[in-house]
């Protein structure tokens, strides 16, 4: 569903911080962090609320496809 490392990927891409994030997803900031640096694993809908948060922000989660899981921007029509 949601890496630690696509998480921050995502945060980078759109250039969040961590309490931006928070904000966004009303998750708080000690999950956030302690998720991110590996110490805890969110439950589902923690999680949920993380990656459609950075989706709204215009990031796109892509699938691990055999290289592994990543994140890129979403394209922005003119």
């Amino acid at each position: 569903m949601l890496t630690s490392p696509q998480c921050r990927a995502a945060r980078a891409l759109i250039d969040w911080s961590r309490e931006q994030l928070a904000e966004a997803s009303k998750v708080s900031l000690r999950t956030i962090v302690d998720f991110e640096r590996g110490a805890r694993q969110p439950r589902e809908l923690t999680l949920a609320a993380l990656r459609a948060a950075l989706e709204v922000a215009g990031v796109i989660f892509v699938p691990e496809n055999g290289e592994g899981a990543g994140v890129r921007l979403r394209k922005v029509v003119l």
